[in-house]
């Protein structure tokens, strides 16, 4: 019997073996993610969605659904909106519903982190009722009014919701209400405007 010939096979030396895991490195550099690399710019306004319903419509085929969002934005700087809008989906609706609320902003006069004075609203069947408050006491609210003023920049404040439970109403009746305030500069301006009345109204009736 012929004597076999014990064959060995050759090992690759130690630059060329694999490193550990099986996989052989290549010269070509490892890929980066160019998405991680792009600096994300800072939103301008802040998006919270207050509250999203499903609706039907009624048509000759059956029922047809759609998502109604209510969505606020604030920069927290004074500029505060609301908006509502309907979609096929969800996030349809919140999109137009917040392209809705950016066009239109209303200006919030905010004097040392809290409203210039007392205001009280009634639109449809809510009505909303707005205090300033001394510093440290934050915003006392609840629901949708707390939602409203936490993009507007109020750090302290009282709030009382009364009448209707729709959030759409208590929304807007809260934007109604913080549009009607006045800044405290403007009050000085109305107490002269009222005092030069006041003066001329005599002179006029002398020279009649």
């Amino acid at each position: 019997m012929a004597e076999q010939q014990a064959t060995t096979t050759p090992q690759p030396a130690a630059d060329q073996r694999r490193p550990h895991g099986g996989r052989q490195q290549s010269g070509r550099p490892p890929r980066r993610d160019n998405r991680r690399d792009v600096p994300q710019e800072p939103k301008e306004f802040e998006e919270i969605v207050i509250n999203i319903d499903r609706v039907a419509r009624v048509v000759k085929g059956g029922r047809r659904f759609r998502f109604k969002a209510l969505v606020v934005v604030g920069n927290k700087k004074g500029k505060v909106g609301v908006g509502v809008s309907k979609g096929q989906d969800v996030q349809t609706a919140v999109a137009k519903a917040t392209d809705v609320a950016k066009k239109h902003l209303i200006n919030v006069p905010i004097v040392n982190e809290t409203i210039p004075h007392d205001v009280e609203v009634k639109l449809s069947g809510a009505r909303v009722l707005l205090k300033p408050a001394a510093p440290g006491t934050g915003v006392i609210a609840g629901g949708v009014v707390r939602q409203v003023i936490g993009v507007t920049g109020v750090r302290n404040m009282l709030s009382k919701s009364l009448g209707s439970t729709n959030k759409v109403n208590i929304a807007y009746a809260t934007i109604e209400a913080l549009q009607q305030l006045v800044p405290k500069d403007q009050w000085l301006n109305a107490e002269k405007s009222a005092k030069k009345a006041k003066k001329e109204a005599p002179a006029k009736e002398e020279a009649k």
